[in-house]
């Protein structure tokens, strides 16, 4: 007889390798279906990637792979025994029971606008009226008082922030076909367990655009700031949403200590959401992203480097040295590590430069140039931004475009830097830039936390030339991991942003 839950099935032997893509994958059986189906995770793969498979594909574990296994010690059940359950705080449980609900998607697909998308993670959707009374007698459920086990105390808090996930449909995960699909208007983000409801939705629907202020409008693209206190169900639902493809962050269904930037892909009819950040409106350790998503569709088109600018550049206009909330996603570390290097290389370019790369000669009469008075031309202004091109790939790319930065030259680098100009044999001269300063003056300068500069810096190799505790950067290294990261021109235009 086929077990149907994952807790029966975890209580068995629930390793197996399954053939993917060519390659032979260790996986973890986390649920059966009737139908033969069964519910994987790859091992040491994130569990987006979990999905339902015939269980006909599943081999046994063979001899090499259990050789692999055998390297890591395990506790013997005498040791088992004897360790002592640790007391968790209330915040503890927490992470390590939402860990536990969060196991599998319970929605494999959402339909939203044009799109139907496959799931990455579990989202807790509340139940429909006919699921509840299914899962009325779910052990842990609503009606459970007694004491969690390995909790100091237990408060309305913790007790409600559970139920909030067991009431988001943990019974949905055995479901197939249309009925493991979720239907989400991408006007207002209202959810549907039914197509035939959503159709009679959209046809009604008249928002045009997000709620809140336009805070960057470059062309058809905008940014809006949304507030979680005043457009609650709004936010809500769009938190909801994104949890659909986040995993890392535990979601809170009160929004209002958040303030949520979307950004829309305007057409003749109205705004499409690409994707969305949230940051709190207050935030002690100056976190200045919570979390971010971009919708499956439009990723990998430069929108989530733009959303990540664009909250450095909201620390910056505030004074503060932003950094995002930990911990980050494995994707979310490499765009931000991505973020950081080009932050840096930027910045070094512009540094270590002579002449700003619009000028490439300087001319000079009856006496040697001073090149310490060479700056780029100033930025346009507002009249000549209105006859440009509108649209993404519309804009035309600024010539200056690695000096238009706002992480620029302060004065405290600008006092470092000295131009050293050397005579050669054939009576010309020749010009180079020498810098000295500290990881903290350049972190500072390119408004980025101290561990994130280094941390950065450390992965794209430039800090291994080291001469008595001194790291040496020179420009033909800087442009050598240029090449590498292919580290392009910033998406956000400062210019553009309508903060105030």
């Amino acid at each position: 007889m086929t077990e149907p839950t994952s807790t029966l099935a975890r209580s068995q032997n629930t390793s197996y390798i399954v053939n993917k893509n060519g390659a032979d994958q260790l996986v973890n059986i986390l649920q059966h279906r009737p139908d033969g189906q069964v519910y994987v995770h790859y091992d040491g793969l994130d569990k987006r990637l979990d999905e339902w498979i015939p269980g006909a594909s599943l081999k046994p574990v063979n001899e090499s792979w259990r050789k692999r296994r055998r390297d890591t010690p395990s506790p013997t059940p005498t040791e088992l025994e004897t360790q002592p359950d640790p007391l968790m705080t209330e915040e503890e449980f927490d992470i390590k029971h939402h860990k536990q609900i969060t196991a599998q998607r319970n929605f494999d697909k959402v339909n939203f606008g044009q799109w139907r998308i496959k799931t990455w993670y579990f989202s807790p959707y509340p139940l429909t009226d006919s699921e509840l009374e299914d899962s009325a007698g779910l052990p842990g459920g609503s009606g459970s008082s007694s004491k969690i086990p390995g909790v100091n105390r237990t408060t309305v808090r913790s007790h409600g922030r559970t139920s909030d996930l067991l009431a988001g449909g943990l019974t949905r995960s055995h479901l197939s076909g249309e009925k493991s699909i979720l239907w989400v208007c991408d006007r207002c983000f209202k959810y549907m367990a039914e197509g035939a409801s959503w159709e009679m939705h959209i046809k009604q629907c008249d928002r045009r655009h997000p709620p809140g202020r336009k805070v960057y409008q470059r062309g058809a693209h905008i940014i809006w700031e949304v507030d979680g206190a005043k457009d609650k169900l709004y936010c809500q639902n769009l938190s909801l949403f994104g949890k659909l493809f986040i995993d890392v962050k535990t979601l809170f269904f009160d929004c209002d200590n958040f303030l949520f930037y979307i950004l829309t892909d305007a057409d003749s009819q109205r705004d499409h959401v690409l994707g969305f950040f949230s940051k709190e409106k207050i935030s002690y350790d100056d976190y200045n992203l919570a979390c971010i998503i971009v919708l499956p569709p439009y990723q990998r088109k430069g929108y989530g480097m733009l959303m990540i600018e664009f909250s450095y550049e909201v620390s910056r206009r505030a004074g503060k040295i932003g950094t995002p909330e930990r911990p980050l996603s494995d994707l979310g570390l490499r765009s931000y590590l991505t973020y950081w290097v080009a932050t840096l290389i930027r910045f070094f370019r512009r540094l270590l430069s002579v002449l700003p790369p619009d000028r490439p000669t300087v001319t000079s009469s009856g006496r040697l140039p001073d090149l310490t008075d060479v700056l780029p031309p100033p930025s346009e202004d507002a009249n000549s931004r209105k006859k440009r091109a509108k649209g993404w790939d519309g804009e035309t790319p600024d010539s200056n475009s690695t000096f238009a930065s706002p992480n620029g030259l302060d004065d405290t680098i600008a006092a470092m830097r000295t131009v050293l100009t050397t005579s050669n044999p054939d009576g010309s001269a020749t010009s180079h830039v020498v810098v000295r300063s500290t990881l903290a003056e350049i972190a500072s300068a390119t408004n980025l936390r101290i561990e994130d500069a280094a941390f950065a810096l450390n992965e794209c190799g430039l800090l291994g030339n080291t001469l008595d505790g001194v790291v040496g950067i020179t420009r033909e290294m800087v442009e050598a991991v240029a090449k590498e990261r292919n580290v392009k021109r910033m998406c956000l235009d400062p210019a553009h942003v309508m903060l105030t």
